[in-house]
């Protein structure tokens, strides 16, 4: 693929007090400085950071910032979905990334509106039209609540056939199963972007923690080199810096489309990586001709954190 083509992306978490939100200005101003095609913000489980989600992507867009909101299903109706879908038009927001969503904790049932993602990017493209750029996710490793990959593989051609443009990939430590995914999905019809996800590696436990809920595989001699470097934070940083910027530079050598980094709302880790794998960005003359050369958002196939289906 052509690297000017590529998309690089930045995922945020919205903030929970004035200082996390101070903290978060500052760690978007450090990674805008790289350019990034766009930076997206997580929406919680049954829409529980709704209001956080909303207020963090409007001050990054009213400042100039290329921002894609979360929208999840599970636990909204779709008045309230087509309510959120009018608020970030109006304010000229053009990429939104659609998910199912998980429900909180407790929750036993959520909205009859919408079971699937699939449904959710169906009623964003009837409501919408081709206003919106729509990324799904993906799952090389497979859906932890899905029975088997084949079952996984078809949920997601079903997201992307129901109008989504591009997908964004739950973190992965194996190259293999990205590059598998692609080939298998490629078989099935979808010749859309799949951007891989990428969890920059600073705090063993917490990594663990997250990979056993969304279902990333952390390899056994990974997981093991880190498990023996006990409380030594530095080393566990310099050694992930090490794992994931290869294992970016392998994605794209290979061809990846991109890379969509989940910051943690930490400039640093993200930076480090970027800097490792010398990614360049297009001039700014470049950039505005690349967007005029592909337009609008189109509405057919190519038209963990919260990354439920």
């Amino acid at each position: 693929m052509n690297p000017s083509q590529r998309t690089f992306s930045f995922e945020f978490f919205p903030p929970k007090s004035e200082e996390a939100a101070d903290k978060l200005r500052a760690t978007r101003a450090r990674l805008a400085v790289v350019k990034p095609d766009f930076f997206s913000v997580t929406y919680g489980a049954g829409g529980s950071t709704r209001e956080g989600t909303v207020n963090t992507v409007l001050e990054m867009h009213r400042t100039g910032l290329p921002v894609a909101p979360h929208v999840s299903c599970i636990g909204s109706d779709r008045a309230a979905v087509r309510q959120l879908l009018q608020t970030y038009r109006q304010e000229g927001i053009r990429r939104l990334v659609c998910l199912r969503g998980d429900l909180p904790s407790g929750m036993a049932t959520g909205s009859n509106d919408f079971r699937h993602a699939s449904d959710l990017v169906q009623f964003v493209r009837a409501e919408t039209g081709a206003w919106f750029h729509i990324e799904v996710a993906a799952y090389p490793e497979v859906h932890p609540q899905s029975r088997n990959a084949v079952e996984d593989q078809a949920n997601f051609v079903r997201k992307m056939k129901a109008g989504a443009d591009s997908a964004i990939t739950q973190y992965f430590f194996n190259a293999d199963s990205y590059l598998r995914f692609v080939e298998d999905v490629r078989h099935a019809g979808i010749d859309a972007p799949i951007v891989p996800g990428i969890m920059p590696v600073t705090n063993f436990s917490q990594l663990a923690r997250f990979s056993d809920a969304c279902g990333a595989e952390i390899p056994r001699w990974m997981r093991r080199r880190l498990e023996g470097y006990g409380d030594d934070r530095a080393s566990i940083r310099a050694f992930g810096l090490e794992v994931v910027a290869g294992l970016c530079r392998r994605l794209l050598d290979e061809g990846a489309p991109g890379l969509h980094f989940y910051t943690m709302n930490l400039a640093e880790p993200t930076l480090a990586i970027w800097e490792q794998c010398r990614i360049q960005r297009p001039r700014a003359d470049e950039s505005a001709l690349q967007a005029r050369e592909k337009g609008p958002a189109r509405a057919g196939p190519r038209a963990m954190p919260d990354r439920s289906d």
